[in-house]
């Protein structure tokens, strides 16, 4: 059964609340679990992900509310070899957050974009040689990393059990796969990597650490499907978003389910509308 402790909230949901408001926001909705995000509109510094506060007050404020920041998202271009060395630097900065206001995780991006004209197997030897040298500064902050699959066809990373490779030969434990139903929707994977085909699963399922849930209603076809077209997932989503969920949840899937909608109807809401919009999205995925 999906209760509300395993609910979370992406902050991209509201970018224009304030990290105190977002987290008494996400209070009043009796959820106990937020994302933060290094890429809202004029936060382009390490201290903006909390609003300029100290690290001790953010987490104060937190604990307060009973909320725990699960994650921060992302660091981006992580398997791009060109942005290694940027990307070590901003790797330590954002691990010193994460363990500053007791967050456990760290969102990893892949590179996603036209200009890549690395192989298949590039790219994916690339990943596993980007997990393998960020994988000591994990250990030494204890903190997780998410690897996430983005599933535009530009993408260098876009495939599920591929993660699951890349971390095996990586050498490290300190990783787990975010799953992403609107790139998994979108990307080359079917639902048959779940096992849903009845003929098992091609997915080590085991290795999800977190899930995002958004959905689409735009009757357009999937492969003009942009993060603009993601809302809250209700009746009208075309991804069947409610039937993976529960079929995660049957397979053994335990963790989290973060709303990450970045589509600007959402975006828009004020407070009382998205608390209003969210009650329904929770009363349609049987959210207790």
């Amino acid at each position: 059964m999906l209760t509300r402790k395993r609910v979370a909230l992406n902050r991209i949901i509201s970018p224009s609340q304030g990290f105190v408001e977002f987290i008494k926001f996400t209070a009043g909705l009796r959820l106990s679990q937020v994302e933060l995000r290094n890429d809202l509109p004029g936060k382009s510094k390490i201290g903006d992900i909390i609003d300029g506060l100290k690290p001790a007050e953010a987490l104060k404020i937190s604990r307060e509310e009973g909320v725990k920041i699960i994650t921060i998202n992302a660091l981006q271009k992580f398997n791009l070899p060109a942005k290694r060395e940027t990307c070590l630097a901003e790797l330590e900065q954002l691990l010193e957050l994460c363990a500053a206001i007791e967050c456990p995780a760290l969102v990893l991006c892949p590179n996603n974009e036209k200009s890549d004209k690395r192989t298949p197997k590039q790219k994916y030897l690339d990943t596993v040689d980007a997990l393998g040298d960020y994988g000591p500064l994990f250990i030494k902050y204890g903190i997780i990393g998410y690897v996430e699959a983005l599933g535009f066809g530009i993408s260098s990373l876009t495939s599920l059990p591929p993660i699951v490779g890349a971390i095996k030969a990586s050498g490290y434990g300190c990783y787990r796969v975010l799953l992403d139903t609107f790139h998994h929707y979108i990307g080359p994977d079917d639902k048959s990597i779940f096992g849903m085909d009845g003929l098992g699963a091609s997915y080590e399922l085991p290795y999800t650490g977190l899930v995002h849930i958004s959905g689409v209603e735009d009757d357009i076809p999937a492969e003009k499907f942009l993060d603009g077209n993601r809302v809250l997932v209700g009746p009208k989503d075309k991804m069947g978003n409610k039937e993976l969920i529960q079929r995660l949840d049957t397979l053994g899937y335990q963790g989290v389910f973060s709303y990450e909608p970045f589509g600007p109807a959402v975006q828009k809401l004020s407070p009382i509308q998205l608390a209003t919009a969210l009650e329904a999205s929770f009363k349609y995925l049987g959210v207790k």
